[in-house]
Order: C-alpha cells, then sequence, then structure tokens
C-alpha cells in the first residue's frame, strides 16, 4: 500500500509533466524539447516514470534560477540490452545545452546505480533509443541542493581493518535528499565482509525511492554488488581491498535507516605461516587452523617485544617495523639483515612439564641487489621448516621546484627552459632511519629504453657534467641539480635513470662512504641492496629555438664523438638512392609515351 500510495501521485505527476515537455507524436517517432524549472518548494525536487518508445531523441533542460546545482539519480531504468550504448543511450550534460561538457551516459550494459551532478544551475539530459520495438521504462528523480553544504555523519573514509557505521540520526529517521558514500578501504592483500546488521528504509521492488548500493571497488562506478531496501539484513563480500557504500534517500517516508559492520577477510591461502618483507616492514600471516592443530591459540603467540600484539582475524597477522617490536638489524658481508622471532608459549598451567610442542618462527628479511629475499624457518621439536620468496625495495624518483625539496613537479612530461636548473631527489621508502642513499650512477638519454646515445651525469659517485652538482648524505634521500639540455639531431625529450646504493650509515667501510672514486670504478656487484630508479621525459618548451647550443657532447658506446660531415658509406647510400629514382622515372615516363601512341581516334555516330 505504501508504494501504491507513492506511484498515485507520481502517476498523476507525470501527464502535465508530459504536457509540459511538450512531447508529440508523428509517424511512430516521438520528440521533446522543453525547459523544466520552477521556483516554488514543490519544484525543489520532481520524480519521473519515462515509458519510452523506440526511434525517441529527446532533450531537455532542467534548470534553478537559484544558484544551486542539480543532482539527477537514475534509480531504476529498462533498455534495450541488445542494444550497444552508441544506438540506445540516455547523456547528461552540464550546462543549458547539449554542448555542455557530458557528464556521463546511462546504458543497460552498465551495473551502477548512474548520479550526475551539476557544477551550476542547470543540467541537460538527451535520451536516445533504437529501433527494437520493446517495454523501455527509466525512473529519474532529481533534485536542488547548495553545494558545500552536508549532513553530518553522512559518509565517509573507513580505512581500519574492521568497524562499524550508521546511516545519519540512527536509530532516529534518516534526513531527507541525502546521497551519502562510504569508502571502505583495507590492506592489501585482504577482502571486506560486509554486513548490515538493521535495514529499514522506504520499501520498493526496484528501491527506486530510497536505496542503498554496494560497490565492488573504490567508486560507485565499480561493479553493483547489490541494491536493496526495505526491511533486510544482507551480506556482501568484496572480491579486492576496498569497498564503496551509497545511502540515497528522496523526499518522504524517512525510517531509522541502517547499520553496518565491515571486517577484514585474508584473501591468500595459507596453511601454515607464510612471511613477505617490504621497505619498512615484514608481514607473517598464521593460519588459525595450523595452530589449532598444535593445540594453541593467538593469544599464545609473542614476539621478541611482547608489547607487539598480532591482528586477530580470519587469520592470525603480525606486522613487524624493520626498527621495532625487538626486530635486530645485522650488517655484514655487504648485507643487511632483519631478524624477529614468534614464540608460541605453552598454556599450559604446570610450570614443570608440558604435552604441547615448543614452536619457534624464526623471521629474516635479507636485502639483496634491487630485491628483499625473505627467509623464514620454524623450528618444532627438531623440525625446521623453510619458506624463500621475492620482494622489491620501494623506491621512487622525482624533479622539485627548488633546491629546498619541498614541492614535487608531478606534471608528465615535464617542460623546461634550456639550460634551466633541475633538482633531482631519489628516494627510499623505509622505516629504518638509519640507511642512506647513495647515488652511484645517473645517465641521461632520449629514449625510454636508454639505448645509446647516452649522457653520464654521475658515474661512481662523481659528477661527469659540469652543471652537475650531487648534494650531500640526506637520509633516505639522494638529491642532485643540473642544467637542462637537449640532445643533438632533434631528439625532444630527455629521460633519467640512476642506480643506487642503499647503505646503513654506521658501517664505516660501506661503499657510499667511499663516496666519488674517480681513477676506476670501483666493484659493487657484492653489493646485495642497489636498485635503479627512472624518471621522464623531460621536454624543451615549444618557444625555444631548436638551433640553441646547449653546451653539451652526447656519449655514444660511453666514448665521446661529435657531428661529422658524411661519411664514405653515407655517400655510397645516397648515389645509389638517386640512381634508382632516374630509374624509375625513365621507365615511368617511357610506359606513359607508349600508351599515348596507342590511342586513336573514333568517329562520333550521327545523333540525328
Amino acid at each position: 500500500m505504501e508504494a501504491l500510495s507513492r506511484l498515485v501521485p507520481l502517476a498523476l505527476f507525470i501527464v502535465p509533466c508530459l504536457a509540459e515537455f511538450n512531447w508529440t507524436q508523428s509517424e511512430g517517432k516521438s520528440s521533446c524539447r522543453a525547459t523544466v524549472g520552477g521556483t516554488s518548494q514543490s519544484d525543489a525536487h520532481r520524480a519521473l516514470i519515462l515509458q519510452l518508445n523506440p526511434n525517441e531523441d529527446c532533450t531537455w533542460t532542467l534548470e534553478k534560477p537559484e544558484n544551486k546545482s542539480i543532482r539527477i539519480i537514475f534509480s531504476h531504468f529498462q533498455l534495450d540490452p541488445s542494444g550497444g550504448c552508441k544506438n540506445e543511450n540516455i547523456k547528461v550534460f552540464d550546462g543549458n545545452s547539449t554542448k555542455g561538457s557530458l557528464l556521463g551516459k546511462v546504458c543497460s550494459k552498465h551495473d551502477y546505480v548512474p548520479v550526475f551532478e551539476s557544477s551550476s544551475d542547470t543540467l541537460t539530459v538527451q535520451i536516445v533509443t533504437d529501433s527494437v520495438r520493446m517495454q523501455r521504462t527509466v525512473f529519474i528523480f532529481y533534485y536542488y541542493f547548495s553545494p558545500g553544504t552536508s549532513i553530518p555523519y553522512c559518509g565517509g573514509y573507513l580505512d581500519a581493518s574492521e568497524g562499524s557505521f550508521t546511516s545519519p540520526n540512527y536509530p532516529n529517521p534518516h534526513p531527507a535528499l541525502a546521497y551519502c558514500v562510504w569508502h571502505i578501504q583495507v590492506e592489501k592483500g585482504y577482502k571486506i565482509k560486509l554486513h548490515f546488521k538493521d535495514i529499514f528504509i522506504e520499501v520498493d521492488e526496484y528501491c527506486r525511492f530510497d536505496f542503498i548500493a554496494v560497490y565492488d571497488g573504490s567508486s560507485t562506478t565499480s561493479g553493483l554488488l547489490g541494491q536493496v531496501c526495505g526491511y533486510v539484513k544482507p551480506t556482501f563480500e568484496s572480491s579486492s581491498d576496498s569497498l564503496t557504500v551509497v545511502l540515497s534517500t528522496d523526499y518522504a517516508n524517512s525510517y531509522r535507516g541502517f547499520t553496518a559492520s565491515y571486517t577484514s577477510v585474508y584473501a591468500g591461502n595459507v596453511n601454515t605461516t607464510s612471511l613477505t618483507c617490504s621497505s619498512d616492514k615484514m608481514r607473517v600471516i598464521i593460519s588459525k587452523s595450523y595452530l589449532g592443530l598444535l593445540k594453541y591459540s593467538e593469544n599464545n603467540l609473542q614476539l621478541n617485544d611482547p608489547t607487539c600484539r598480532p591482528k586477530i582475524l580470519n587469520v592470525v597477522e603480525f606486522s613487524i617495523p624493520l626498527d621495532g617490536c625487538g626486530t635486530v638489524k645485522k650488517v655484514e658481508d655487504h648485507s643487511i639483515t632483519y631478524t624477529n622471532i614468534i614464540t608460541l608459549i605453552p598454556s599450559s598451567a604446570s610450570e614443570v612439564i608440558t604435552r604441547q610442542k615448543h614452536l619457534q618462527i624464526v623471521l629474516k628479511c635479507e636485502m639483496e641487489r634491487n630485491s628483499t629475499v625473505e627467509m623464514m624457518y620454524i623450528t618444532e621439536d627438531d623440525i625446521i621448516q623453510n619458506q624463500n620468496v621475492l620482494g622489491k625495495y620501494n623506491t621512487s624518483m622525482a624533479l622539485f621546484e627548488s633546491n629546498s625539496f619541498e614541492k614535487p613537479l608531478l606534471e608528465s612530461p615535464y617542460y623546461v627552459d634550456l639550460n634551466q636548473t633541475l633538482f633531482v631527489q631519489v628516494s627510499v621508502h623505509t622505516s629504518d632511519p638509519d640507511l642512506v642513499v647513495f647515488l652511484d650512477t645517473c645517465i641521461a638519454s632520449p629514449t625510454s629504453d636508454f639505448a645509446s646515445p647516452t649522457y653520464d651525469l654521475i658515474k661512481s659517485g662523481c659528477s661527469r657534467d659540469e652543471t652537475c652538482e650531487v648534494y650531500p648524505f640526506s637520509g633516505h634521500y639522494g638529491r642532485f641539480q643540473f642544467n637542462a639540455f637537449k640532445f643533438l639531431r632533434n631528439l625532444g625529450s630527455v629521460y633519467l635513470q640512476c642506480k643506487i646504493l642503499i647503505c646503513d650509515s654506521s658501517d664505516h667501510q660501506s661503499r657510499c662512504n667511499q663516496g666519488c672514486v674517480s681513477r676506476r670504478k670501483r666493484d659493487i656487484s657484492s653489493y646485495k641492496w642497489k636498485a635503479d630508479s627512472v624518471i621522464g621525459p623531460i621536454r624543451l618548451k615549444r618557444d625555444q629555438s631548436a638551433s640553441g647550443n646547449s653546451g653539451f657532447q652526447y656519449q655514444i658506446h660511453g666514448e665521446e664523438t661529435q657531428n661529422q660531415p658524411f661519411n664514405s658509406l653515407q655517400l655510397f647510400l645516397f648515389m645509389a638512392l638517386a640512381l634508382n629514382v632516374v630509374i624509375v622515372a625513365t621507365i615511368t615516363a617511357r610506359h606513359f609515351v607508349k600508351q599515348r601512341t596507342d590511342y586513336k581516334y573514333q568517329k562520333l555516330e550521327n545523333m540525328n
């Protein structure tokens, strides 16, 4: 009865609305051109049910004289499922005509609830249908709102491993004309399980008036997991580490809304344990069933530092910083290792005997080359289990606008003036405060694959360019500056590649502390912690002269060279090409003359 009571005035509204739109019927086609507007309170929101014919082509504009924006929601639509977006669609434009910016398109293949907002007080909708004869229905709800105003507790960002949230005012009636979006983000490697403990919003078969939409991803255009309303208690599970929840309400029939909770679910299959290492932490996953077989619980687990506790979800997870929780760092033979131990303490009440196995999980991360190598072994009453996996250092390189290195330049490509000073920073992202970055080699190339020609800026820690200045050690950053140049032969882009070494600042015998080695390049093959970073392209501004002299020479295979005139091989190839052109031209001319001599005149028939 509630849905029927809503539809009766809505149906009554459709008739004058269609008359106002000036919909006309002509030879099976419908055409509508109109402006929908108003200044009364009743005009602040409207709902339309459109029954569309084949071969429709109609456009109308929504406008409001006040300084307000328009939100339009297509909460239910049925279009030709066999037709593509090109032949049958609903387009929404920002402004008072179809010449405005396209905000989006509604098609039958879309698996989300389309919602669009204007940037001003006008918005244009265009509907085009194909020739297929079928029932087409579109439900449209739109209203005007003031940008910048918000409803308390309406949406937000949730990034904890588990949590809960409710509709505004819960358990009191939710506000009218609300559009709330919650973005849920958990750690990589986990999925999200969302459970609605209580939902009570307006009932409708298609959830057109008030609804909750759940999306499998980080936006409202991700795949729609479900659109619900009424009195239900559904559960949803994402396929990745992000989920989006939307609450949309109209102007009538407000109820208590909803309350929901979510938790993280580890997405991998772990029979016993697993370890991964990154630049700033160790991550250990322990299966609950594995602990159960050993007659242990998660409460029996303890790190070197017992105050660091695991996260208990469908698995047990330790997130161990490389500089905390009792982690021990060791620098030896040009390698850096981080070690920690998980001990399983028996839960037996007796302090003299136990019938439980003694278990220790020894965690070890070793930095190797441009990766991290993870090693873990478990001692279980003389039983040793080994696991090895690979990871990578998290390094990056960026340009900055000044030598304060505070504001990175995010444009790509980055346009510069010839001889402009460029400030470059290479970073390693790690929680270990004792690591430093050493710039071993930095080269420039006109191509991203760094094939020849290349130009050395830094080599073996030494500046090879007269404008290049390498900054002293600065923790996790390697910094230098140089003046912009261009490669000869009109190659417009420049890419930078830096090979860096990462050392422990306390190791005074490390390559990092040796600095510039000018006589010969030191062997760094035994250094296990090194990485490459690339940035580019950097391009000269278009208004710069193409013939400017940069004052630099470029290198080919490490040897210096200069522009030279044609050599003998180039001259021979040029002469051969010219001879081929002459031969082809001669043959073509003779063939054309022959064709002209074969033509004969033919007397025309008498037309009388």
